[in-house]
């Protein structure tokens, strides 16, 4: 665990306060024309996909949501096109898995007092869209409120590298390691300026190893991994949203199948009615909204009873809980 004394500084790597308004108010310009004409879907591309089964699984997890922060959004900005004035709840949170050979978290989402200890590593006015409401409950008490310590969980894995998915990790063990694609590592760490979404402070010093997808097509992905080589955790390839964004395909013990996907969707209304993030907030926190469009056509076209859960969709996160 970190200490909040000694944390590393959140301006490393911080974009400019000009340019991330410049950004801001580009995409802010952008929204209202995608509002009545929103990005068709390729009918060519959903043609092509053709779902490759998954592997039978020989194990099953356990699979419990950690619920530990809550916003909203309007449905018009969720999912581009919507003409609603719906605001859509927003969880935010960790997922803990466990399997016959080991107990971990997928995202280790929110640290205790993340509104003083991360936020302020992002620019004004990031910083400010997507902060969660108060209080939050910080990974450490989330995890006592399961009768569990960081001590207890044997690694993390990360759909991505944006803030809300890692800052948890500030409540770990130091020797709990981060498992991550080397792409998306490499795009959240390098360079002088972080890119929207990312604060570094709590990778600094944190052990980590790349996770490379090596494996075949697994239903409408290209690439996957079967993390213990019994079908029971099997990571797929999500890019867009972020370089090296993955999704977690899970054989649950009730008998389902259960995709994490992270931030590809903020909503599961989007898989339904095939629609991208609108330009604001899309522009500024999908790194290639072209691939993030058709990663959620990925999505959309997969089999009947893959249970989807989008890292903020709350009512799916809550359904886990």
């Amino acid at each position: 665990m970190t200490d909040p004394t000694t944390e590393p500084d959140l301006g490393a790597g911080r974009p400019g306060v000009l340019t991330a308004l410049g950004d801001c108010c580009s995409a802010l310009l952008a929204t209202p024309r995608r509002l009545l004409r929103p990005r068709r879907p390729d009918a060519g591309f959903l043609a092509s996909l053709e779902p490759v089964p998954a592997p039978p699984a020989r194990a099953t997890v356990t699979l419990t949501s950690l619920v530990q922060a809550r916003t909203s959004a309007p449905a018009t900005v969720v999912a581009e096109g919507m003409r609603s004035l719906r605001t859509l709840p927003m969880a935010m949170g960790a997922f803990l898995v466990v399997h016959p050979q080991a107990r971990f978290l997928v995202d280790p989402a929110i640290c205790a007092a993340v509104h003083k200890r991360v936020l302020p590593g992002l620019p004004f006015p990031v910083g400010m869209l997507v902060s969660p409401e108060k209080p939050v409950l910080g990974l450490a008490d989330a995890l006592a409120a399961r009768d569990l310590s960081g001590e207890d969980i044997d690694f993390t894995l990360a759909t991505h590298l944006h803030w809300d998915h890692i800052s948890g990790l500030l409540d770990m063990p130091g020797s709990v390691e981060l498992r991550v694609p080397a792409a998306e590592y490499e795009w959240a760490t390098s360079g002088d300026r972080a890119p929207y979404g990312v604060v570094r402070a709590p990778l600094v010093d944190r052990a980590h190893s790349d996770l490379d997808l090596d494996g075949p097509p697994v239903l409408t992905f290209t690439r996957s991994r079967d993390l213990f080589g019994d079908g029971a955790v099997i990571l797929v390839d999500l890019p867009g949203h972020t370089p090296g964004s993955i999704g977690v395909l899970l054989a649950v013990d009730d008998g389902t199948r259960v995709l994490l996907v992270g931030d590809a969707i903020w909503n599961t209304v989007q898989l339904k009615l095939l629609r991208e993030k609108a330009p604001m907030p899309g522009r500024l926190f999908d790194a290639d909204p072209g691939e993030t469009f058709r990663t959620i056509q990925r999505l959309h076209a997969l089999p009947v009873g893959i249970e989807v859960i989008a890292s903020h969709d709350y009512d799916a996160v809550l359904s886990r809980a």
